[in-house]
């Protein structure tokens, strides 16, 4: 999950269990200049073959286009500049792994690495099926307009809980290591109603059933115009005796990546728009079938689901006319 960005001095802070440190500016933002080294790096073990890393999100005006995950000195991730974690899959269980993070900046310069932050994956359970019980007692409460502290209860399993999943709306939001029972998720929205879950995880990547809801609202307002897609245009074209709707608008800034887009035709939600990885840079672009009669008027907006996994404003509402 993303992290809150911290002042540029140098601020370290523990809550039970979470620890981090503020971005250096001393040679970071500007075309051309390199960022500086991120700063608050965790890495959990998420299962036998993968572990998640995180970090702090960087300080407005950093120049920061996207970070690379480094395994020892093997590149092994890259991400755009929004997204502040990744699961780093396709490692070897029982192996102790080291990780650093470097970001590279609008001018194409690649800062330091991060400090370095080390994970074990636990042995592979052979033919375990065994999903660990679900987290019992989740409870949480409002620690600002922007984050929230939960706790909930440990898992059993056979083999053994390697981490625990933290799930707003069905949607996997952040991750923490199996020895912790309380983490602060950061990035939400002011004045936001959430639905929280947990869900335990085993070597073998066997999930739980989700535990207790907990239900927290941010204090603040947002009316979500600023979470709402921008540059919004519609057009129809005809192809192969059908028409289809062309859409194209500009993502919404947010602090990760979004991937899923809910559009609304006439009123009522007809078709969603999911990416399967990262999605392109830039503005984006999709097509629809909407039907085979000409002079049929239609009206279309869309929003996105953004990384807190409520959904954002809508864009501005297009009416279009097919064969118009």
């Amino acid at each position: 999950m993303r992290r809150v960005p911290l002042p540029p001095v140098l601020v370290c802070g523990a809550l039970l269990l979470v620890a981090s440190c503020g971005w250096s500016r001393a040679d970071d933002g500007g075309e051309g200049r390199a960022p500086g080294a991120p700063a608050g790096i965790t890495a959990a073990a998420g299962s036998a073959t993968s572990v998640h890393v995180m970090w702090n999100a960087a300080p407005e005006g950093s120049g920061v286009r996207s970070y690379e995950v480094y395994r020892g000195t093997t590149k092994a991730a890259e991400v755009p500049g929004s997204q502040h974690m990744v699961d780093v899959t396709r490692l070897r269980p029982s192996t102790l792994y080291t990780f650093t993070v470097r970001a590279r900046g609008t001018g194409d310069r690649l800062g330091p690495p991060s400090r370095e932050v080390r994970a074990r994956t636990p042995a592979v359970a052979a033919a375990d099926r065994s999903a660990p019980t679900r987290p019992p007692r989740t409870t949480g409460r409002a620690v600002g307009s922007r984050a929230v502290q939960l706790a909930w209860g440990a898992s059993e399993d056979d083999r053994g809980v390697v981490s625990y999943d933290v799930y707003q709306g069905g949607v996997k939001i952040h991750s923490v290591g199996g020895n912790q029972t309380a983490t602060v998720v950061t990035g939400l929205r002011p004045g936001s109603r959430y639905v929280f879950t947990v869900r335990a995880r085993d070597a073998a990547d066997n999930l739980s059933p989700a535990g207790p809801q907990v239900r927290l609202t941010t204090p603040g307002s947002d009316d979500g115009r600023n979470t709402a897609p921008t540059a919004f245009t519609a057009a129809t074209r005809r192809s192969g005796g059908a028409y289809y709707l062309d859409l194209a608008w500009d993502p919404p800034r947010a602090d990760g990546v979004i991937t899923e887009y809910q559009i609304q035709l006439d009123g009522t939600a007809a078709t969603s728009l999911v990416w399967g990885g990262t999605p392109p840079p830039g503005r984006a672009h999709h097509s629809f079938y909407v039907g085979t009669a000409a002079g049929e008027e239609h009206r279309v907006r869309l929003r996105a689901r953004l990384p807190d996994g409520t959904w954002g404003g809508y864009s501005a509402e297009r009416t279009v006319t097919t064969g118009g």
